[in-house]
């Protein structure tokens, strides 16, 4: 699992696993632009269904911008997760440096009415022709 996803952090029985990878075919560094795809696995280790309400991301590019982006679900979900089991997705994040970073939360609901936090972990965004 952890060759699939090397980032991952456990929250209240919430596993947020993280692949990220570079998409050359929709960058152009001529133009100033470096696009990213990463692919999102939510494991609900514990032992009650919980809804993921919201999500937010704190993006920092090369040059230490901050970007936040807030928003209800992910991909236009509001996924229900039994213990068990997984819910997968995959989005993207442009830039406008060739290298930087992203990790946030999300806004999590349990059957039993409470909300809680659940980190994502922090990843790095790195364009191949770039050492870190």
């Amino acid at each position: 699992m952890k060759a699939l996803f090397p980032h991952a952090t456990t929250t209240l029985g919430v596993t947020v696993r993280v692949s990220v990878s570079y998409l050359p075919e929709q960058s152009e560094p001529a133009r100033g632009r470096w696009f990213w795809a990463y692919h999102i696995r939510l494991e609900n280790e514990g032992d009650q269904t919980v809804q993921l309400l919201t999500r937010h991301w704190i993006i920092t590019d090369g040059r230490g911008a901050r970007h936040t982006v807030e928003g209800e679900g992910v991909v236009g979900e509001q996924p229900l997760i039994d213990p068990g089991a997984s819910f997968d997705y995959v989005s993207g994040c442009p830039l406008a440096t060739p290298t930087g970073a992203m990790q946030g939360s999300y806004r999590m609901i349990g059957e039993d009415g409470a909300t809680f936090d659940v980190d994502i972990p922090r990843f790095a965004l790195i364009a191949p022709t770039v050492t870190p």
